[in-house]
């Protein structure tokens, strides 16, 4: 039986494009997960691997898709030929089985250029982020409320308004005030 598995980064991902083509592949059943291929602990895969029986083939649409370390995809493909299951990577077309040293050597390659990869995008997002702190820009997203309106939430609740009025005033939490009045020193 084949089974896929299918990941995507971010909940804002679609998973379409390997779905789409792990069912054209033959998978009869698929799992996925919308996270970070970096934690090990990823629900989609567990159930995927704990469903997948010896003869059963494990397929994924690209090797990055089962995981970014180098360490973790040789675990999950040595473990699932230690119980017998396959694995197939579609877009590399790698298929590795205990039989098939070759299979065996090509996925240790593209492994370690995933993980390359991975280290590469880390770097010159590092670097971008550095760049711009250089040039005076921190990065995140741009503060809601200004001085002006800090000043009246202090008004506010110095006339013994509630922080919970205070906050439904402004549409935030009152988590959010309080994160607000803490950036001005002087309250």
């Amino acid at each position: 039986m084949l089974i896929g598995y299918a990941r995507v980064s971010t909940g804002l991902q679609n998973l379409d494009l390997q779905t789409d083509s792990l069912t054209q592949h033959g998978c009869s059943k698929i799992f996925h997960d919308r996270m970070s291929g970096a934690p090990k602990k990823r629900h989609g895969l567990e159930e995927a691997l704990g469903y997948a029986r010896q003869g059963d083939m494990i397929v994924v649409w690209r090797l990055d898709r089962l995981g970014r370390n180098m360490q973790d995809l040789i675990q999950i493909v040595n473990s699932l030929n230690e119980r017998g299951i396959g694995f197939h990577s579609l877009q590399e077309n790698i298929t590795i089985d205990q039989s098939n040293a070759t299979g065996q050597l090509i996925f240790h390659l593209f492994a370690a250029f995933a993980e390359f990869e991975r280290h590469l995008m880390e770097e010159r997002s590092a670097a971008g982020r550095a760049a711009a702190r250089a040039r005076g820009r921190l990065g995140g997203r741009p503060e809601k409320y200004g001085e002006k309106d800090i000043v009246m939430m202090k008004a506010l609740i110095d006339k013994g308004t509630p922080i919970k009025d205070v906050a439904e005033k402004w549409g935030v939490s009152r988590t959010t005030v309080y994160r607000y009045l803490e950036k001005d020193t002087s309250y």
